[in-house]
């Protein structure tokens, strides 16, 4: 598969605005490896491999034990996560699945709400729409995996 178009040369305004965001949320007080399990999960959702395998990257390079990696796609099964991130992946795919119901279930956000603070809840949802952003952009353009 080769790439149908280069978004970041043919529109680099957006890019670093995006990339402005994404420093924004690197500075927030969510945990690093809550984030990028948050972004695995959705591009798993998404069906986009270049974000799939470009997180599973950084969550090993991070650190990440490969279990928890591995089992993402299946955590509400899995006993490796704690119930914040569990919240946090609840709350990143119902935001994913949009289509799927109207809104956010109200017990998904008051689970979330209790272990993330107003500015860490902002951040997740930003989160979210920055990584289904992304997930838009590499779909439709076919970027290929780096391992690829």
């Amino acid at each position: 598969m080769s790439a149908r178009l280069d978004v970041v040369k043919l529109a680099p305004e957006a890019y670093r605005s995006f990339l402005a965001v994404e420093d924004l949320l690197a500075r927030s007080s969510v945990p690093h490896g809550t984030m990028e399990l948050l972004k695995l999960r959705v591009s798993q959702i998404n069906g986009c491999a270049f974000c799939v395998d470009m997180h599973s990257r950084d969550l090993q390079r991070s650190g990440e034990a490969d279990q928890r990696i591995w089992s993402v796609a299946a955590w509400r099964e899995a006993t490796c996560y704690t119930p914040a991130e569990r919240a946090a992946l609840a709350l990143a795919e119902e935001a994913t699945r949009l289509a799927d119901r109207v809104a956010v279930p109200d017990e998904v956000w008051a689970e979330a709400a209790a272990h993330y603070d107003e500015e860490q809840l902002a951040a997740l949802v930003v989160a979210i729409a920055m990584i289904n952003l992304w997930n838009r952009i590499a779909v439709p353009t076919r970027q290929p995996p780096a391992g690829a």
